[in-house]
């Protein structure tokens, strides 16, 4: 079975499987497992063609339909870097889909007939957006299957009149970035013929054969095509100024599985499509002809904002998810910032081999973080949503003490927490690690690269800051009362199916923090699976950033100038803890319980919590010029500040 036919197969799975789970319907538990066994399948179909290409199969493009009257065929290609990408896609749908069985019963008001078959339309949009060579007809036609399903899980609450327009402004967005992209493939085919004459016009490998003579005859064109193409897939991919204007309540709409494929993988397709764009449109040959570092300087400033702006507008939220939804705008800029540094970097092949190399350490660094933030991401919406389930509340404000009732829960929040801020032994550490070394590293070159490598910096201290707030006030605040009456009620803890899947992405959360010389691997084969385009010099043996690999998971980049040793790391760590429980130890001081001081008042109450609402007020206050509004905050007469009355509650 070749790799495109596969996906095809997966494609077509997830569309039989929405037919079946549509008449299974009326079980929401039938549907649901009948839907999970749908994404199995296709999820290993995905993966079949996904390791027979980075286990160095090379399949050509298979094309299945062609309309020459529209310039267009469907043609489906799996290469090294739309294999990464899919993988993401069937993992996370996979474990979402396990997710939503026991989920979608929280919905008592709701069926499934909505859920469970728009569920797998849009994972089989996204399977053929990634493999499709087509920019126009068929691109249009996957992503409109992958854009109108997830429309229809957004405001799957219906009756929320927040949602509906949270939906409706996802789709106004959407369809502004599938027509751009259109029109930068229209700027790029001018109704040329391609040059081997068996290609579609709007075949991407057509557009970038023609790329040379374009860049040569009118670079405006070529210019303007490729501000459109970032813009509409800057929206996809929730940018700065883009993603404000969507992505924050688009996603806490959305049943908590669907948010975590929203923000896990979905977003990634515009990563994807700024990659192509940027990377694999433009022949290795006509390098000279491009102007790789003024667009790196563009994507790189773009990345920095983005990073510092969704972080500073995350800090101010206080419902659970909609702080998930702006932290995904700030993760993607450190996508994007690899992104920008990789391609300022890779031109300056008059300079040496050490500027090419860190060109490839910095697209390593955005393909890392793009796998990871699917990771992390999807984990802290699955968390959000079994403390939905379990409190029928966002509002951070509500909770608190929960670590005792959902201990599964708290310790993989716990570690999706730790890796999302960057903390060493976690995935989101390694992965910022690469992008850090190659911005700091690269700045002789582009001096602008250190500045942002330390707003980088800065903003994984706010980003921690932020999941200090999200984990302390859910998990390790006094119990709430809201809390307290639920635990009355019996266990809060969620079953199995939705443990199962949180358990899985916190693991893959440690093992890619502890091992990343495994993910480079992954990387480096995608690379050389991917030989069109800035590809082939990427994946050049010439270009490679890494040394040897070291005895303790770790490795060496550029002749040792920088060295990642998580195990040693580990053992330091552990050492130091170990030292600091003896000291402690050797004063033999006693220890008490006491009461807790409430300024003479006789008793507790949720006056004297301290909430997520008193947390950073001062730097909320600074920077409220940024956006970004905490919206469900409301204080009702009589109530301790940060509290939302019943009725108003956001869920």
């Amino acid at each position: 079975m070749t790799a495109p036919f596969a996906v095809m197969l997966a494609i077509a799975v997830c569309t039989v499987g929405a037919v079946v789970s549509l008449l299974a319907s009326r079980s929401k538990v039938a549907a649901g497992w009948a839907s999970f066994g749908a994404v199995a399948l296709s999820s290993g179909l995905i993966f079949l063609a996904s390791a027979r290409v980075l286990t160095g199969g090379h399949d050509l493009p298979e094309s299945y339909l062609s309309l020459p009257r529209l310039g267009s065929s469907l043609r489906i290609h799996v290469d090294g870097l739309s294999a990464v990408f899919l993988v993401l896609v069937a993992a996370v749908a996979l474990l979402a889909a396990l997710y939503s069985v026991r989920y979608m019963q929280h919905y008592k008001d709701y069926g499934v007939g909505r859920y469970y078959p728009h569920f797998l339309l849009f994972v089989g949009g996204m399977y053929g957006v990634l493999t499709t060579t087509d920019l126009m007809f068929f691109f249009f036609v996957f992503w409109q299957l992958m854009t109108l399903p997830s429309f229809a899980l957004i405001r799957y609450e219906n009756r929320k009149r927040e949602n509906v327009a949270a939906a409706n402004r996802y789709l106004f967005m959407m369809q502004i970035a599938c027509v751009l992209v259109m029109m930068g493939a229209a700027i790029l085919g001018r109704g040329e013929t391609a040059p081997d004459g068996g290609l579609a016009k709007y075949d991407f490998d057509a557009l970038g054969a023609a790329m040379p003579g374009l860049l040569q005859a009118d670079a405006g064109a070529v210019a303007a095509a490729l501000v459109l193409m970032l813009i509409g897939f800057g929206i996809k991919s929730g940018v700065w100024p883009f993603g404000q204007m969507w992505l924050p309540d688009a996603h806490p709409a959305a049943p908590s599985p669907v948010s975590a494929l929203l923000s896990g993988v979905m977003i990634k397709t515009g990563v994807y499509g700024l990659m192509r764009s940027f990377f694999w449109l433009v022949p290795a040959e006509a390098i000279a002809l491009f102007p790789a570092a003024v667009w790196g300087g563009v994507l790189a400033t773009l990345g920095a904002v983005t990073l510092f702006v969704g972080t500073m507008q995350a800090l101010r939220q206080e419902q659970t998810k909609r702080l998930l939804a702006f932290h995904s705008i700030g993760q993607v800029g450190y996508i994007v910032l690899g992104m920008g540094a990789a391609l300022a970097l890779v031109g300056q092949t008059d300079q040496g081999a050490g500027a090419a190399a860190l060109a490839t350490l910095a697209l390593y660094g955005a393909l890392y973080h793009t796998a990871n933030h699917a990771t992390f991401k999807s984990l802290l919406f699955l968390n959000a949503g079994s403390v939905l389930n379990a409190t029928d509340t966002q509002d951070l404000n509500r909770l608190g003490g929960l670590m005792k009732a959902m201990p599964v829960t708290a310790v993989t929040s716990l570690v999706a927490s730790f890796s999302i801020a960057g903390v060493p032994l976690f995935n989101g550490f390694a992965s910022k690690w690469t992008i850090y070394v190659a911005a700091f590293m690269g700045s002789p070159w582009a001096g602008y690269l250190a500045v942002y490598g330390v707003v980088a910096i800065l903003t994984s201290v706010l980003t921690l800051a932020s999941f200090m707030k999200f984990f302390g006030a859910t998990f390790l605040s006094r119990t709430s009362d809201l809390v307290a009456r639920r635990a009355a009620r019996g266990p809060m803890e969620v079953d199995w199916p939705m443990q199962a899947p949180q358990l899985a992405l916190a693991g893959l959360c440690v093992f890619f923090g502890v091992a990343p010389v495994v993910a480079y691997g992954v990387f480096g084969a995608a690379l050389a699976g991917s030989g069109s385009g800035l590809g082939a010099m990427f994946a050049s043996p010439m270009t490679q950033p890494l040394g040897e690999v070291l005895p303790w998971s770790g490795l060496q980049v550029l002749g040792g100038q920088a060295i990642l040793a998580p195990l040693v790391l580990a053992a330091v760590m552990a050492g130091l803890l170990l030292a600091a429980a003896g000291l402690s130890r050797l004063g033999a001081a006693p220890r008490r319980t006491a009461e807790v001081w409430l300024c003479g008042y006789a008793q507790e109450s949720e006056a004297h919590r301290y909430v997520a609402h008193n947390l950073y007020g001062e730097i909320k206050h600074r920077f409220r010029w940024l956006g970004g509004a905490s919206r469900e905050h409301v204080t009702a007469p009589g109530a301790w500040p940060g509290e939302v009355p019943p009725g108003r509650d956001v869920s």
